[in-house]
């Protein structure tokens, strides 16, 4: 935990996949939502309040956490092409696609290119 003096915008460790996008679902199935953590561990290792944390590119501020979320999403990527052409895979090849480069432009934005 950080002494609540770091002025730094970072990314959760679980980037790309964080429990907040997660919330909607028994949300919208049970009409019940979950809290969010009051901590989080980053990207960059240290624990803040959840509420110093974005998944939005041009609101994070610490290159640590930039860097970690731009391997992430391109590892997630990575990992939505690979599990398109499973048999049985629950999407297809053009939604794969489409995540896929939802998940480099994130990435390229992260990096700030």
């Amino acid at each position: 935990m950080t002494d609540g003096r770091d002025p730094r915008i970072h990314v959760a460790a679980a980037a790309g996949r964080d429990a907040a996008a997660f919330r909607g679902l028994p949300a919208s199935t049970f009409g019940l939502a979950g809290d969010l953590p009051a901590e989080v561990t980053t990207g960059c290792g240290v624990r803040v309040p959840y509420a110093m944390t974005s998944p939005r590119p041009d609101r994070v501020t610490c290159l640590a956490c930039r860097e970690h979320a731009r391997s992430e999403h391109l590892r997630l990527a990575e990992w939505v092409e690979r599990l398109a052409g499973m048999p049985g895979a629950p999407v297809g090849p053009v939604q794969a696609a489409e995540a896929a480069a939802r998940h480099r432009e994130l990435a390229a934005r992260f990096a700030g290119t």
